[in-house]
């Protein structure tokens, strides 16, 4: 595993900034500025991006191996080797629920999710709105399989919710990424992507979230956050009026009110848990004291009702 990782900026809190599909850290260009004056922030390029597979060994080029469980654990790893920990996730399309997965498994990871543009399931059924139905995932499919470049040339003007005139810069960085994605590669994991069903996690994420969503967006529209955040424990959602798959390229200055917004409450957040926990502590010093005068722990937790002592 090797995931080109960099750390950018510096301060008490520490961001980790995730890409999807298609992409690299470097669809992070246009937020990264402001971010890392006052965060830490963490960039890295999954094994499917052509900056990440350059650096480090090539693996089997089917990539059949590819499963949402498999990112998360490399996920873990990497945060474990970067020694990180309470980190504010920010995961874009896929990476999302790649998020969500290894919050499941290491909460301690993690503070806060942010989700941008995720989706558990692609796929419309009968009580499910995901934006594909299932012949047009298959002819996509056999699309990205047969002729990859010529579907990405039409798939990233969409991403980007107009045609390339329109927001040049943020067209040819991102044809840039999907044009040097390995075909086979990209076929695997658009398997992965849009064949895959993750619903069932979402009561499981017990790590708070927010949701952001596009209102114009065909990938993951607002429908989906709905639908998410319907069924997550702790989830609010943001919907930015605009179009595309990809706001942190096309509305850069609205992702970063959200993302502010999301910071200053997490922080607040964060005191809030740190101030409990000395009470906490300041509380259990007392009472191990009361313990020790008084007679001991069964004595103490009989009194406080937390076990029954045999007489």
């Amino acid at each position: 595993m090797y995931l080109n990782p960099r750390i950018v900026g510096s301060g008490e809190r520490t961001l980790v900034l995730s890409h999807g599909y298609g992409g690299s850290q470097a669809i992070w260009d246009k937020v990264l500025p402001h971010l890392s004056r006052t965060n830490k922030v963490l960039l890295f390029d999954w094994d499917f991006s052509s900056t990440a597979a350059a650096a480090g060994e090539e693996e089997d080029a089917e990539h059949s191996c590819y499963t949402f469980s498999r990112f998360a654990e490399e996920l873990v790893a990497l945060m474990d080797k970067m020694k990180l920990s309470g980190a504010v996730y920010v995961g874009h399309s896929m990476a999302g629920m790649v998020g969500c997965i290894a919050s499941i498994t290491r909460p301690d990871l993690f503070t806060h999710l942010v989700l941008v543009g995720a989706s558990p399931r692609y796929m419309n059924s009968e009580d499910y709105e995901g934006g594909f139905d299932e012949l047009d995932i298959k002819a996509m499919l056999s699309r990205i399989s047969s002729d990859f470049r010529g579907w990405a040339e039409g798939f990233v003007p969409l991403a980007i919710g107009g045609s390339a005139d329109d927001q040049p810069s943020a067209a040819e960085l991102l044809a840039r990424s999907f044009f040097a994605m390995d075909p086979r590669v990209a076929h695997g994991l658009a398997r992965m992507i849009f064949l895959g069903d993750q619903r069932e996690l979402l009561g499981d994420v017990a790590v708070p979230c927010t949701l952001v969503h596009v209102s114009g967006d065909f990938a993951a529209p607002p429908c989906v956050g709905r639908y998410m955040q319907a069924r997550m424990r702790t989830a609010s959602m943001y919907t930015i009026d605009s179009v595309g798959h990809f706001p942190q390229l096309v509305t850069p200055d609205e992702m970063l009110r959200i993302l502010d917004r999301i910071l200053v409450g997490s922080a607040a957040s964060q005191e809030e848990e740190t101030t409990a926990a000395a009470a906490a502590a300041a509380k259990t010093e007392t009472t191990s004291s009361e313990v020790v005068s008084s007679g001991g722990v069964a004595d103490a937790l009989e009194s406080k009702g937390r076990i029954d002592v045999a007489t």
